[in-house]
């Protein structure tokens, strides 16, 4: 991988979270984040990762990471051509923090991998960057849930790209939040031009509910859900074995 233009900071994006299942919305973000960066000259966005969480995160609907580390690989081999999915994350033993994720991503890509080579020869540091969308950064501010010295690293050092979802008030968060506010320059938010809406906690409902999810996600996570049987309730789950 070669850096294009020399003039501007090679960048990746991480989106860490659940993606029980992954949806048309988890690609969107990614989509979003690109036209931005195109329009502006500060950033070269090379690429994006998914990070599915482990299963010592214990959050209810958690499918089993090795089922959403393959939707999520799915989805980005069937839609995208620059997207990839990594999987250090999930097959950990215990939860990985998110300022640790983002910690592994730049001991990858910077010291293990010397980061990215330009044109003239010459090696770069990359910048990773959380991609989140703003119910996540709205967690910012939940107490007991992130620690200060955490929100300081993924901030402070790294940075965020936010996709503002309908009815969070990002910009008024950020002027409220002491930690945010006080890195306010390393934090990016993108209006989402066109309102998407679809969570992953509808789309293991509607399964559960025998609903259709077809235009919701892509085909071949649908198909991966169904031959599965993820996210049926328990005696569904028994007649289908």
């Amino acid at each position: 991988m070669i850096i294009i233009d020399e003039s501007k900071t090679p960048l990746v994006l991480v989106a860490c979270g659940s993606f029980s299942p992954v949806t048309y919305l988890h690609l969107r973000m990614f989509e979003m984040a690109h036209d931005h960066f195109k329009e502006r000259n500060e950033y070269e966005l090379l690429t994006g990762y998914y990070s599915p969480v482990s299963d010592c995160y214990k959050k209810e609907g958690l499918a089993k990471a090795e089922d959403r580390v393959k939707m999520c690989q799915l989805a980005v081999e069937t839609t995208s051509d620059w997207l990839m999915v990594d999987s250090w994350e999930p097959r950990q033993t215990t939860y990985q923090r998110t300022a640790v994720v983002l910690d592994h991503f730049d001991h990858e890509l910077n010291t293990v991998g010397g980061g990215i080579l330009t044109k003239s020869g010459e090696r770069r540091k990359i910048r990773i960057m959380l991609l989140a969308g703003g119910d996540l950064i709205a967690s910012f501010g939940h107490p007991g849930v992130w620690s200060p010295e955490d929100l300081h690293h993924i901030v402070g050092i790294y940075g965020c790209v936010i996709i503002e979802r309908t009815g969070t008030d990002v910009y008024g968060f950020l002027l409220a939040h002491d930690i945010l506010y006080q890195h306010r320059m390393n934090v990016t938010v993108i209006k989402q031009l066109i309102h998407n809406d679809i969570s992953s906690t509808k789309i293991r409902l509607f399964v559960k509910r025998g609903m259709s999810i077809k235009y919701l996600l892509p085909n071949p996570v649908i198909d991966y859900i169904r031959t599965h049987g993820l996210y049926l309730p328990s005696t569904m789950k028994r007649e289908k074995q």
